[in-house]
C-alpha cells in the first residue's frame, strides 16, 4: 500500500478525533465517579466504555478508526453502609458508581499519548510537505 502525504494527514486526523471522543467519555466517567442516586435504592451513575470501530473512508480508499457510541459497563455497583444518605436503601446501603478512578486515569493518559502521537505525525508530515515544496522551488 502506497500512502501519499495527504492520506497520512487524514488518517492521523481520524485517530485524533477518535482519541478526543475517548477522552471525553473517560472524563465524563471521572466527573461522575461520586454521583449516586437521589432516592432510596436508586442506581448511581453507570460507567461508559469508549468503543472504536474501523470504517471505510471512501475518499482515502482505506479503513480508519472512528469512535462510536460508548457502551454501558454493566458490572456490579459497589455498596457502602451510609444510612443517612438520601439514596440509602432500607438496610442503610448506598450504591456507588462502578467507576474506578485509577483505571480511568490510566486510560486517559493512554488516550492523551495516542492523541499526541497522531499530532506529531501530522506535524512531521506537514514538515515533509514544506520541505518538498522548498525543494521544488529551488
Amino acid at each position: 500500500m502506497n500512502l501519499d502525504l495527504n492520506s497520512l494527514l487524514s488518517i492521523s486526523a481520524a485517530g485524533m478525533r477518535a482519541q478526543s471522543e475517548r477522552m471525553r467519555t473517560l472524563a465524563e466517567n471521572v466527573a461522575n465517579s461520586a454521583t449516586t442516586g437521589s432516592t432510596p435504592g436508586a442506581d448511581p451513575y453507570r460507567r461508559q466504555i469508549p468503543v472504536f470501530q474501523q470504517v471505510l473512508d471512501k475518499e482515502l480508499g482505506m479503513r480508519v478508526v472512528k469512535a462510536v457510541k460508548p457502551v454501558r459497563d454493566d458490572s456490579d455497583f459497589p455498596i457502602r453502609y451510609e444510612p443517612s444518605h438520601p439514596a440509602a436503601d432500607a438496610k442503610g446501603y448506598v450504591k456507588l458508581p462502578n467507576v474506578k478512578g485509577l483505571m480511568e486515569t490510566v486510560d486517559l493518559q493512554q488516550a492523551q499519548r495516542t492523541y499526541e502521537a497522531n499530532l506529531t505525525i501530522i506535524g512531521e508530515t506537514r514538515s515533509m510537505i514544506s520541505r518538498t515544496i522548498d525543494l521544488l522551488r529551488a
